[in-house]
């Protein structure tokens, strides 16, 4: 059984994964990425809770992107990296609309996985916009 910050990041390799495959690739990448060796076995039950999430997240996609659009000042979503990009629909998913984790934990793992992934600037600028959208929507 995976720990939270390995499921989360599970989930984001495949939200990554949404920016080079169409939306009808998709399935079948899940899939792959489920029964990948490069990525280690993984059991059903997380392999269920990996695929739940990420079809959530999908599911409330264009919301969110408006959400991440909204709070970044002087961007739009084409010009973010796809690793911020993965990692703040992640995020905001979970700051806005899954009650069972924390705000912190939220900002803390996506600032960790941009640090992990992304650019040098990757986790400072996840930071700014997650507080940005904190702040917006009024989240404890």
């Amino acid at each position: 059984m995976m720990n939270r910050h390995e499921l989360r990041d599970r989930v984001f390799r495949l939200l990554f994964r949404v920016e080079f495959n169409s939306p009808e690739e998709m399935p079948e990448q899940v899939r792959f990425f489920c029964e990948d060796e490069d990525y280690g076995t993984i059991e059903e039950e997380d392999s269920a809770f990996v695929k739940d999430k990420f079809d959530k997240i999908i599911s409330h996609k264009d919301e969110l992107d408006a959400i991440i659009s909204e709070n970044i000042s002087g961007w739009d979503l084409d010009r973010i990296g796809k690793v911020e990009l993965a990692v703040l629909r992640l995020a905001a998913y979970e700051m806005i609309m899954d009650e069972e984790i924390p705000t912190g934990v939220a900002m803390d793992e996506a600032i960790e996985i941009a640090k992990t992934y992304g650019q040098e600037n990757s986790g400072s600028f996840v930071n700014a916009v997650l507080s940005k959208i904190k702040t917006a929507k009024g989240i404890e």
